[in-house]
């Protein structure tokens, strides 16, 4: 395992022995119903992320959170809302032959029927952005995802983004771009025509996600790029740093962080982006 590990795991801690996949499921509406179901329901229901009809393309990136909104899914369908189709979908954007394996094990393991297609992402991404390849990357992923979604018959794609994602784009936004933009629950594609993206997993706090990975033996991946692993300065990881370190001192301050994106109070800001256009509070002082 530790060639593996090297090449692009999601952690190093020691897991628990992996679990059978029926103790697996299990787990997730009996030892996580309250941290993981629970908010998993609540933003279907808050933001009407599943419709009667509903084709949904579940991206499998083989990292923990892909890999738990999978098996959430497939759980929703079995105890749940049955009005809807999956296709589970993963891109194979360059990857080691050992990590490209540890994908198609663990979803083996996992009963987890993907889709597996090819694309040569991280080298193309290398080239157009060499210092900071990142964010053309993850846009190009998109995209890929998108249109395979599409393929499939899907009018929705659905990534594996949670809780504290939210917050650090949030804090990334206002610290490195001097705007409030937070990440949503839900949106319209801008490039693919009626497909929308959505975020189930917006209310699921990453240590639970942690947790059940751990707890139930599971290896995931990391985003297992070489080329990402060279770059220094992960603005990401220095903001994860600085929302644990504000933790230290202010009570469920990233809670804060998270409900500011519903809480913008129109009468007390400066100006403001909509459809394109930008208003001063001038405008209508």
């Amino acid at each position: 395992m530790s060639d593996i590990a090297a090449s692009g795991c999601e952690s190093l801690i020691p897991l628990g022995e992996l679990k059978t996949v029926e103790e697996i499921e299990r787990s997730i509406i009996t030892i996580y119903r309250k941290e993981i179901w629970s908010k998993f329901i609540k933003a279907i229901k808050e933001f009407n992320l599943i419709e009667d009809g509903d084709k949904i393309g579940i991206a499998i990136s083989g990292g923990k959170d892909s890999l738990l909104l999978a098996k959430l899914f497939q759980e929703l369908k079995k105890h749940g809302r049955d009005n809807f189709e999956v296709e589970y979908i993963a891109m194979d954007p360059g990857y080691h032959e050992s990590i490209k394996k540890l994908l198609i094990d663990n979803c083996n393991h996992l009963n987890i029927p993907v889709h597996i297609f090819e694309s040569k992402i991280f080298k193309v991404a290398e080239n157009i952005a060499k210092e900071y390849p990142c964010f053309m990357c993850a846009k190009m992923r998109r995209g890929a995802l998108y249109q395979k979604a599409q393929e499939l018959g899907c009018n929705k794609l659905a990534l594996g983004h949670h809780f504290n994602d939210v917050v650090e784009t949030t804090m990334l936004n206002l610290l490195y771009t001097g705007s409030f933009k937070t990440m949503l629950p839900k949106l319209k594609a801008t490039n693919f025509e009626n497909m929308e993206l959505i975020r189930p997993l917006y209310y699921v706090e990453e240590e639970s996600i942690i947790d059940y990975t751990e707890s139930n033996g599971i290896w995931p991946l990391n985003c297992a790029c070489m080329v990402a692993a060279k770059k220094i300065g992960n603005k990401r990881h220095e903001i994860k740093d600085l929302v644990k370190t504000l933790k230290g001192t202010i009570k469920n301050v990233d809670k804060s962080i998270f409900k500011a994106g519903q809480n913008v109070n129109m009468d007390c800001i400066l100006g403001w982006q909509k459809d394109g256009e930008n208003y001063s509070y001038l405008d209508f002082y």
